[in-house]
């Protein structure tokens, strides 16, 4: 036997997480498919834009169905989020929501400031539920056919934001998973041997 497996959460349940590993960026992937190259008629080089392997990821759950996603992107002053897609049948649920809240308390944690991002016009309002704004003086941005208004948000870093003063092996868990110790802080067990050591030894 290879054990039980853990029960179904029930079956509205919105749940988010950060996607960590390739076949979760295979399910990300899925779901933007769906929303922009089929919905919105997308073409596939516009949406898979080369930026996927240098972000962070969110994927938001209705019961187990993985229903919406969101990405973002780091820079030196801000955060950008961008990539929001929810499947149509999940469009009456509040996974959006929760995944741009989610988004928002991660990049907090990551004490960043301001986040930046482009809204198609017709969403501005959507976004201003969280604090997003017109960007003053923003410029009118136009791309796979869509408009869209640069947006900004004022936050204040979470009271337990990632720093410097942080500690180290807090710094090095998982990313987005840093109240939980991590294999590394179970390694630091061990006494150190060096191993590297008796090579160099071997050599000389």
């Amino acid at each position: 036997m290879h054990g039980t497996r853990p029960p179904k959460p029930p079956a509205r349940t919105v749940t988010i997480r950060l996607g960590r590993d390739a076949n979760d960026l295979m399910v990300i992937t899925a779901i933007r498919s769906a929303v922009y190259l089929a919905e919105q008629d997308c073409p596939i080089e516009e949406e898979f834009d080369g930026n996927d392997l240098c972000a962070a990821h969110f994927i938001g759950y209705i019961g187990n169905e993985p229903a919406g996603c969101l990405r973002v992107r780091f820079f030196g002053e801000f955060a950008k989020i961008e990539r929001l897609a929810v499947r149509h049948q999940y469009r009456r649920t509040r996974v959006s929501f929760k995944l741009v809240q989610a988004a928002v308390d991660y990049i907090k944690r990551k004490g960043f400031r301001k986040i930046y991002g482009l809204a198609q016009d017709r969403l501005v309002n959507f976004w201003a539920h969280f604090g997003g704004r017109p960007l003053e003086g923003g410029r009118k941005v136009t791309f796979s056919d869509f408009s869209y208004t640069e947006m900004v948000f004022d936050i204040e870093p979470s009271p337990d934001a990632i720093t410097l003063e942080s500690d180290p092996y807090v710094i090095i868990r998982p990313e987005g998973d840093w109240d939980r110790p991590g294999v590394l802080d179970f390694s630091a067990e061990r006494a150190v041997t060096s191993p590297l050591r008796n090579m160099e030894m071997a050599q000389t």
